[in-house]
């Protein structure tokens, strides 16, 4: 029996006995009949002893048993019991845990296979614009008109320049994720942040004949400049790209005592409604996304907006999308 290898459980039984023992000798003092009624109830007091204390040792092994199911990944059971006590204290301690452990066994799953697509994506990303690039490579190599190599030279370094931007991102995206990104929050002012974000995008909106109306109060936001210019140059190029020609992008901002909001509004065709729960899913292409376009722009957007403690969503319909970003106070 597992219960008397317990070394407690002698020595318990020790002292119990030497008790017994005294109490039955101080009985036969005042009469054999006495000491007979001490000790037998000393006897029955051990009997008792015994059978709680093997009472709780066989739910210590069950406890013991349930901790190896967990460690095997059955996180499945439920040992919670409504009863009072020390070891329904315990039972429901070690329940807490197992559903801790339940649902960082799920988010690493979850990561895993995040990692796993994000990974395929990538590789699909490189590939594309590599085996073109082999392909002019060779063509390069032979005999061409001088008009064909610098076409080919072109098209070399547009897919570089593709590349090189892809590997940044990615760059950027993983530091996000690692959460070694110290953002230096400050008070500056949305103006600065609009007009560093939109400088890049203008070459592009004056080739699209677009026009581009920035309505901004001088009011102030405390974020990090230079990231949040960043998200912000994305989002543009974002709508940008889903402008038709001759179109119009407008950027306000406004604030109240809860938050500091900007507002990205475009004129373009809209999100299709299927695509809108995904619009910030890393590598996602929607289904009027540009046959250029990645997938990631919007994503680390919303991992520099989010990572700042602000939050982002987007609203569109068929008379164009409108980009929302918040900065509470």
């Amino acid at each position: 029996m597992r219960l008397l290898r317990n070394r407690e459980i002698w020595k318990m039984l020790g002292v119990m006995l030497v008790l017994a023992l005294a109490a039955a000798g101080a009985g036969l003092v005042i009469s054999p009949a006495a000491a007979g009624i001490v000790g037998a109830f000393a006897l029955a007091l051990v009997a008792v002893f015994m059978i709680y204390t093997w009472r709780r040792y066989r739910e210590l092994e069950r406890l013991a048993a349930y901790l190896l199911r967990v460690v095997e990944g059955d996180y499945g059971l439920d040992i919670r019991d409504s009863a009072e006590g020390e070891l329904s204290i315990l039972k429901s301690e070690i329940y807490k845990v197992t559903v801790m452990l339940r649902e960082q066994a799920a988010a690493l799953r979850e990561e895993k296979g995040n990692l796993a697509d994000a990974l395929s994506d990538i590789s699909h990303q490189l590939k594309t614009p590599l085996t073109s690039m082999f392909v002019m490579t060779d063509l390069l190599c032979g005999e061409l008109p001088e008009g064909k190599r610098a076409e080919f030279t072109d098209r070399l370094r547009s897919q570089l320049e593709r590349i090189g931007w892809l590997l940044s991102c990615l760059l950027k995206l993983s530091r996000l994720d690692a959460g070694v990104v110290e953002f230096r929050k400050e008070e500056v002012f949305l103006g600065r942040v609009i007009e560093a974000a939109c400088e890049p995008l203008l070459i592009s909106m004056e080739l699209k004949e677009q026009e581009l109306r920035a309505d901004c109060p001088e009011i102030s936001c405390c974020c990090d400049f230079h990231w949040t210019v960043e998200a912000l140059v994305n989002i543009l190029k974002n709508c940008v790209e889903h402008t038709p020609r001759g179109g119009t992008i407008q950027i306000s901002a406004e604030t109240n005592p809860l938050y500091t909001e900007i507002v990205v509004a475009d004129n373009g065709p809209g999100i299709d409604p299927e695509d809108l729960p995904r619009v910030f899913q890393r590598f996602y292409r929607g289904k009027n996304a540009d046959c250029d376009s990645i997938g990631i722009g919007l994503a680390m957007a919303r991992g520099i907006i989010v990572s700042q403690g602000g939050s982002i969503q987007v609203k569109s319909d068929k008379r164009g999308s409108r980009f929302i970003l918040r900065f509470y106070k």
